[in-house]
């Protein structure tokens, strides 16, 4: 006879997803000061021949792709707590930086002040990538959730390809527009960019994160496959 084997806890492929989206969420958090520019072939409309983007859009991509494997795989609102409790860990980060940065250095540290330059992310970039986040992610899990239910579960790379592709989209908008403009307009923290190199950095971000995620899709699918598959034999193995 066959007996479906009941879980104890958390499998490892499902801590694995929760660890990597943890992850890149807090190294997008630390390198998304540092604006990256790669040369292109061939110019751009708007972005030219030089795509501008923060240092965090890789780091943030991979999150989506973990997000839609983790929503796939255990449902929409085991989603919405991982994308919902890190986001209050985001603020548990910048506590640990920010008293770091404010406890006294001793003589053999390295300079405080290249210390915080580095790990002190300004007020508008924390702004931007908090606020980005929590819309975009939760954005994220809801479409990929919408598209499932109408499609039966079928197209399993619709629901990634459109889900990454339109949060990534609000993502970029907000992030772009709020660090870059909004916030040091309004609180006199950092440059105000002009239109056009927002523009442009707002599309070199979003051209990378597309791109991601529609490589990423043969990854969702081997991810989810391989845990169903694994399920699906340990439901039958005859004891």
């Amino acid at each position: 006879m066959t007996q479906s084997q009941p879980r104890s806890g958390p499998t490892t492929v499902q801590v694995s997803l929760i660890a990597v989206f943890v992850t890149a969420l807090v190294t997008a958090q630390v390198t998304a000061a540092k604006v990256l520019a790669f040369e292109l072939p061939v110019a751009l409309p708007i972005a030219g021949n030089e795509l501008f983007l923060p240092g965090a859009a890789l780091a943030y991509a991979l999150t989506f792709l973990a997000s839609d494997c983790y929503s796939e795989l255990y449902g929409r609102k085991a989603a919405q707590v991982v994308v919902n409790v890190a986001f209050a860990m985001n603020f548990l980060l910048l506590a640990l930086v920010w008293s770091t940065i404010a406890a006294p250095a001793a003589p053999t540290s390295i300079d405080p002040g290249t210390f915080e330059s580095v790990l002190g992310a300004s007020t508008n970039i924390v702004a931007g990538s908090l606020l980005a986040y929590l819309i975009s992610q939760n954005w994220d899990v809801w479409v990929f959730h919408e598209i499932r239910e109408y499609t039966d579960g079928d197209a399993l790379w619709l629901r990634n390809i459109a889900s990454t592709a339109s949060s990534q989209a609000i993502d970029t908008v907000i992030f772009v527009s709020i660090a870059f403009a909004l916030a040091p307009t309004v609180l006199g923290v950092g440059p105000v960019l002009p239109a056009g190199d927002l523009a442009a950095l707002i599309v070199g971000q979003y051209l990378l994160k597309l791109l991601i995620a529609l490589l990423d899709t043969p990854v969702v699918y081997a991810v989810v496959g391989f845990v169903r598959s694994r399920d699906s034999h340990s439901q039958s193995t005859p004891v």
